[in-house]
Formats: structure tokens, sequence, C-alpha cells
């Protein structure tokens, strides 16, 4: 079975996700390294591709601050280590 947050009837991730393995990539730019979307880019990812990831992660940010702090797996994790604002609308452009 294709993995689904079920949140639709028929839903998969890959309908609204790009393949799992350039996610991984991105997301570990954007979080792990910091990188801005140019430099993503660069590495021979899609412009869109990027933007939407990096929208889709920055959107989320409230979400994390409601839960409970989780795990520290790699180095950076998403309570002390990687804090952004929620509320000016704060972007890398990019």
């Amino acid at each position: 079975k294709a993995p689904s947050a079920e949140l639709r009837e028929n839903q998969t991730d890959q309908d609204s996700l790009p393949p799992y393995p350039v996610l991984d990539d991105i997301l570990e730019c954007l979080v792990e390294n910091e990188m801005s979307v140019d430099d993503i880019v660069a590495r021979g990812h899609d412009r869109a591709t990027v933007t939407r990831v990096e929208h889709l992660l920055y959107i989320a940010e409230y979400k994390r601050r409601q839960a409970a702090p989780g795990v520290k797996i790699t180095r950076k994790n998403f309570g002390r280590d990687r804090r952004y604002p929620i509320t000016n609308r704060f972007r890398d452009r990019g």
C-alpha cells in the first residue's frame, strides 16, 4: 500500500509530494544543512519543487510548536536547534 496521510479518499503521498529520495535530500539540505533555495537548486533539484517543499516545511512550523518535544536523532531537531518565526512571513526567497 502506498504511503498516505489518509486525509482524502484514495489520497497517497505521491499525489502531493515529490518522490521520497528527492524529498529527503531537499529536507536534509533545508533542515540539517540550512542551505538556501538557490544552493539546493544548484545541486540539481527543480526550483518549483524546492520552493514547494520549503513552503510546506515553514507553514507547518506552528504544528511543531504545539507538540511535545520529540527525540533528537540527527544533528538538528525541530525544537531548540531550529526555530523559525511563525507570524512574520519569514521566507528565503532565493
